[in-house]
């Protein structure tokens, strides 16, 4: 298959032979990269090579597939496409000339061929990969992705979070004016308050899902810590970056492992949570298995990382115990302890959605399958469930 240069809107195409007499290689749309082995029609004198037409070889066909060389793309893997997939500029080359198959090159971790279509083993359906190319950021996606870079840096100072401060601030003023001296307490002055506190939360963790995507998972992370006491009252403390140790990886030495984010409730009891990204497809795959919908790796992976964190933790014991209240004693309340005893997981991850749509009952159905399978050792919640439970809440209490 080729691909040809054409001259451009004023009319000069000599820039293409001066580049491959000068450097033996030109680039093209910023995504391909031909050498002069691979021009099939150099100009020859005296044709003018402004007007030239210019053909280069893209790749082959092989055993269905359009096998392209990683060297044309300037990648790490080759690319194998079916022949039954539409070939075009659009399947390189998204807005603003960004690669496509150098983005999926660069989240791989291994060189070998990125195949499109066809019946090969791990092939990227067709229709997959026509939904990704359609999914891909246009130029106002890009700029308002931009813009919202701009407000999470600068959120602190915009209008935009005015009205959750003063919701907020409402919020305090009230709870300090209906608590100091009360002779009776006024249950209904505090069921407002309890209403008002679920609504700022919602609010805010609703704004946060639409305009702060861009947050690395650290800055999510430190972003929810916030809310973390509120959305489960169990628990009466955060405990960050906890270390524990591990000697199973590797029988010959104790290695030492952190936990991101730990919470103890009221009675010194520690469990984990997971703080992940609100990605969507990241629930359940969009291919199934015998007519099942299973676990991505994201999910399958937070669901092992948790379970080794229960694990290391529960072989800890009494040792991990002291270790814990040693490093925390200043940070605990007077006469508690930190006790390690059949340690449970949240794990927070993920959108209710598939394909940029929410999920069927069938899918909804199968998710609700793999948290109950899990359900003795941790609790697996969408961010659309955190907002489900608190307009719950909010509605049981009369807002």
């Amino acid at each position: 298959m080729q691909v040809e240069y054409k001259e451009d809107q004023w009319g000069n195409g000599k820039w293409v032979w001066d580049e491959l007499t000068a450097h033996n290689e030109v680039r093209l749309s910023r995504v391909f990269f031909f050498d002069r082995r691979d021009l099939l029609n150099p100009p020859t004198p005296p044709q003018d090579p402004s007007g030239h037409a210019y053909r280069f070889q893209l790749g082959i066909f092989n055993g269905g597939y359009l096998e392209i060389p990683a060297t044309i793309l300037d990648i790490k893997n080759d690319v194998h496409i079916d022949r039954a997939v539409k070939v075009s500029r659009a399947t390189f080359a998204a807005e603003r000339n960004v690669s496509i198959f150098g983005r999926l090159s660069a989240l791989l971790d291994h060189s070998n061929p990125i195949a499109i279509g066809g019946t090969r083993p791990n092939a990227i359906p067709q229709d997959v990969f026509e939904e990704l190319i359609k999914k891909f950021p246009n130029s106002r996606e890009l700029d308002r992705y931009a813009d919202a870079r701009v407000y999470t840096i600068l959120s602190e100072f915009l209008d935009g979070m005015k009205d959750a401060r003063g919701r907020y601030d409402s919020y305090l003023n009230k709870k300090s004016k209906a608590l100091p001296g009360s002779a009776k307490l006024d249950l209904s002055a505090l069921e407002k308050l309890e209403i008002e506190k679920y609504i700022l939360i919602r609010d805010l963790i609703s704004d946060a899902l639409a305009t702060k995507k861009d947050l690395s998972e650290n800055e999510w992370q430190k972003l929810m810590l916030q809310f973390l006491l509120l959305l489960f009252p169990k628990y009466i403390m955060v405990l960050e970056n906890i270390p524990i140790s591990d000697y199973y990886s590797d029988p010959t030495k104790k290695t030492e492992r952190y936990i991101d984010i730990g919470l103890l409730d009221a009675n010194g009891n520690l469990d984990v949570i997971e703080v992940k990204k609100p990605f969507d497809d990241k629930i359940l795959r969009h291919s199934k298995y015998r007519d099942n919908s299973i676990p991505t790796t994201e999910l399958s992976g937070s669901i092992m990382q948790a379970e080794k964190y229960l694990f290391h933790l529960s072989k800890w014991g009494v040792q991990g115990e002291k270790a814990l209240n040693t490093r925390y004693a200043a940070k605990l309340p007077a006469g508690m302890e930190i006790r390690i005893s059949n340690p449970k997981a949240i794990i927070i991850v993920g959108r209710d959605q598939i394909g940029g749509t929410k999920m069927t009952r069938s899918q909804l159905l199968d998710f609700e399958v793999i948290k109950r399978k899990y359900a003795n050792m941790m609790d697996i919640i969408t961010y659309d469930d955190l907002l489900r439970r608190l307009n719950h809440t909010i509605a049981a209490l009369g807002g």
